[in-house]
């Protein structure tokens, strides 16, 4: 990891590649997938860096008139947690964790996971449409 000053130097989207790049791994191609998806899901989302902290190097952000989700990854899945994922159709049944909170829900990838692109664009459009509503 670079100093912090050379990170505080760094756009949020280098941020994210950096990040995608240190993985090398399933991870790092999963989350890269992931934010090509939310690209072409929303041309105009915002990609944010927060969080950051001593002991917490931060997490990657998308906006579009608020937060549609964040990426984490662990050991084992990479997350997508939805800022208002609760209010948020899910036909496809995407959301596999999270799921008991009044608010957020999350999508777990595990590394052999297929993504549904489809539903998964569908659900970005939703958390966007939402937003814009709610910023009216």
């Amino acid at each position: 990891m670079k100093e912090s000053s050379e990170q505080e130097a760094e756009s949020p989207s280098q941020l994210i590649e950096a990040t995608i790049e240190e993985l090398g791994d399933w991870r790092g191609k999963t989350l890269s997938r992931l934010r090509a998806l939310i690209k072409r899901a929303d041309p105009e989302v915002v990609e944010e860096w927060k969080w950051r902290k001593p002991s917490s190097p931060g997490v990657p952000v998308w906006s579009h008139h608020g937060g549609i989700c964040t990426g984490e990854t662990y050991k084992s899945v990479v997350k997508l947690t939805f800022f208002k994922g609760a209010s948020l159709e899910d036909p496809s049944g995407l959301f596999n964790s999270s799921l008991e909170g009044n608010t957020r829900r999350a999508i777990d990838f595990h590394e052999d996971d297929e993504i549904d692109e489809k539903a998964f664009v569908a659900l970005i459009r939703a958390a966007v449409s939402l937003n814009e509503s709610s910023s009216r």
